[in-house]
């Protein structure tokens, strides 16, 4: 979370080009929505599986990344690839997203701008896709969430290639077990992994180029692979003291 808002800094001053990056994660982290509270988090179980826990800096639900290939796009305002509205911009993404997971053999589909997001309290963020979301026999695939700022447009979201996506529902609050049984079951009917759609393994360097194939040919793109610069780094370093790392940020109500 850090260096992307690192690069989001440095694109606003002019001192970074527009930026994809594509990562993973480890060991797994929960991560809350910018202003979820941290009061869904059940501290106790979450230590106890080992698993991080991080505040966004867009919106949305929490998500556990694990087993994923997660994206993110950096860019300027007036990048014509996420230049308009939230939704203009957002749909000129997934129709790269659409095309990165339909290289991979699954039959996908995107959500048209009339699916709004749910206003519902419920804490998971994959349960119910949004505008434009990528989805398959009528589950969500790819969760993603964009924050503007005066410096620029951050997008990032993620693809689950593997695993059990209910074991999110054992690191939150429930009223009791019974609730967070009926949440696992109603996550599992609405959203899926590339595995269980294709009933094999997609390796993440095989997702990661599918997505960089994807993002060239549809939006017109030559993406050059570098090393974070040193000021890059530093800043982020920085903002994982200050910031993603602090409890004012991560653990406030």
């Amino acid at each position: 979370m850090a260096v992307d808002e690192s690069i989001l800094e440095h694109i606003g001053r002019g001192e970074s080009l527009p930026t994809m990056r594509l990562y993973a994660w480890q060991p797994p982290c929960l991560s809350l929505g910018q202003a979820q509270p941290f009061s869904d988090v059940d501290t106790q179980r979450l230590e106890a599986r080992g698993w991080d826990v991080v505040r966004r800096p867009t919106g949305g639900r929490a998500i556990l990344h694990t087993d994923e290939l997660t994206y993110s796009i950096i860019a300027a305002t007036d990048e014509p690839r996420v230049a308009g509205s939230i939704l203009e911009s957002y749909n000129r993404l997934a129709q790269a997203l659409l095309q990165a997971v339909k290289s991979l053999g699954l039959p996908v589909e995107m959500k048209d701008e009339s699916g709004a997001a749910s206003k519902s309290a419920n804490p998971v963020c994959f349960e119910v896709p949004s505008a434009y979301e990528i989805t398959v026999q009528g589950k969500k695939l790819i969760g993603s969430a964009q924050a503007r700022r005066k410096e620029g447009v951050l997008q990032h979201g993620s693809l689950p290639l593997t695993g059990d996506l209910a074991r999110i529902t054992e690191a939150l609050v429930f009223a009791d077990e019974p609730a967070r049984r009926e949440a696992a079951e109603r996550l599992l009917g609405r959203a899926t992994t590339v595995e269980s759609v294709l009933g094999r393994e997609i390796l993440w360097n095989d997702a990661a180029q599918a997505f960089i194939w994807a993002f060239e040919a549809t939006l017109d793109l030559k993406l050059e692979e570098q090393p974070l610069s040193e000021s890059e780094g530093g800043r982020a370093d920085e903002l994982v003291r200050e910031k993603y790392a602090h409890p004012i940020w991560t653990k406030r109500v």
